[in-house]
């Protein structure tokens, strides 16, 4: 299974180019940008879009992967591949058999484009350009089958940075609150006979800057059984001392438009500098992955199953996790620590909320928190409870 995580990482790096290429050209840009309506409007947002390099990315990745005969999967994408051209006509976007084919049907959803529509097909056939001699991937040895697997995409998470495009850049050692940084790629692989997350992609198109342009990287992570395996080292967990006994205090990661009440429970365990705030789920999760927070913390359920199953493969085989903030609230015995994870709560993929619809469907509807360590999610989830 380790040829899957290779796969996976060269679709992820196709779909950053594909997010660069898009991005380039503002007037391009604008012909890509869509309005989602209905069951697939995530509700926490007035207005929600997705892009057409969100359904590029998104069929890219299913097309790549699902031509490899020896990978059997189910596959569940964020996106409808339903795209409205300006004329009203709706067309179903796909990756053809050839470039050629694929520039011609993105012609037709591109109000008949064809330098647009031959620049978006070129990035989509063209083989990705990864070095993975540093991966250790080769090393690996997953005890898998491609039948007990599924698999989350989320083509650009954060789209709404995406499409404002800023380009802030952050100082070392710090989060980026907003901007193209905080736009990802991700991919997160899980058990379908329990949900269990045991495989992750996270792809950063927008890393840094040089004179030449955006420049991208990527991570990942397998958690499966005993294996535990990572691009990215454990970060050195700091002290937990509250600001009151003179410590640094925790560092919590969260939307600004988080419940003030959450903001106010939380506060006393930071200092003035460490309740921070950044732009997009995954962006958040990955903060904390590098050690730039300590825990992420969401009570509202408005993240889904493709934002969080790709980063919670990345915090299981680094010791950590993610858990159903609500569960954790409600729960009345004293939980605790197996093999680093938390004993109860944790997030599964493979069940939908049978009882709602569209998106809301695959949603993470008790909220989460995202940890690297059991101690610290405990004394968060301490001082939540009885809060809201």
């Amino acid at each position: 299974m380790a040829d899957l995580l290779k796969l996976l990482l060269r679709v992820a790096e196709k779909a950053a180019n594909v997010a660069r290429v898009c991005r380039k050209e503002a007037p391009l840009f604008q012909l890509l940008v869509q309005e989602k309506t209905g069951v697939d409007k995530n509700k926490k947002f007035v207005q929600d879009f997705k892009t057409l390099a969100d359904v590029v990315i998104q069929e890219m990745i299913r097309h790549d992967v699902g031509a490899q005969d020896f990978f059997m999967f189910e596959i569940f994408p964020e996106e409808s591949n339903k795209f409205e051209n300006g004329l009203g006509e709706s067309v179903i976007v796909t990756v053809c058999g050839t470039e050629k084919e694929t520039a011609a049907l993105l012609a037709t959803v591109l109000d008949g484009d064809q330098t647009a529509a031959t620049l978006l097909a070129h990035a989509i056939h063209q083989d990705a350009k990864l070095t993975l001699t540093d991966t250790g991937t080769d090393d690996l040895h997953i005890p898998l089958s491609p039948s007990d697997l599924g698999i989350w995409i989320d083509p650009i998470d954060a789209t709404s940075q995406y499409i404002e495009g800023r380009e802030e850049e952050a100082a070392e050692g710090r989060l980026c609150p907003s901007g193209l940084q905080c736009a990802l790629v991700l991919i997160g692989v899980y058990l379908r006979a329990t949900g269990e997350p045991v495989m992750g992609v996270i792809n950063q198109p927008f890393n840094h800057k040089d004179p030449t342009g955006w420049k991208g990287k990527h991570f990942w992570g397998v958690s499966c059984g005993n294996i535990k395996a990572c691009s990215v080292l454990r970060p050195k967990d700091r002290p937990a001392e509250t600001t009151a006994a003179g410590g640094p205090g925790l560092s919590v990661v969260m939307s600004s438009s988080e419940k003030q009440t959450v903001k106010e429970a939380l506060a006393p365990l930071c200092g003035p500098d460490r309740l921070m705030y950044a732009s997009g789920a995954g962006y958040k999760i990955l903060c904390v992955i590098l050690g730039l927070a300590d825990v992420y913390v969401l009570s509202e359920g408005s993240t889904f199953k493709w934002d969080s199953c790709g980063p919670h493969a990345l915090l299981r085989a680094l010791g950590g996790g993610m858990v159903d903030l609500k569960e954790c609230l409600h729960s009345s015995g004293s939980s605790h620590c197996q093999g680093g994870h938390q004993d109860q709560g944790e997030l599964t993929y493979h069940q939908p909320h049978t009882e709602s619809t569209g998106a809301d469907h695959w949603a993470n509807q008790g909220g989460l928190v995202a940890y690297l360590n059991c101690q610290i999610l405990h004394r968060v989830i301490g001082e939540l409870k009885g809060k809201f």
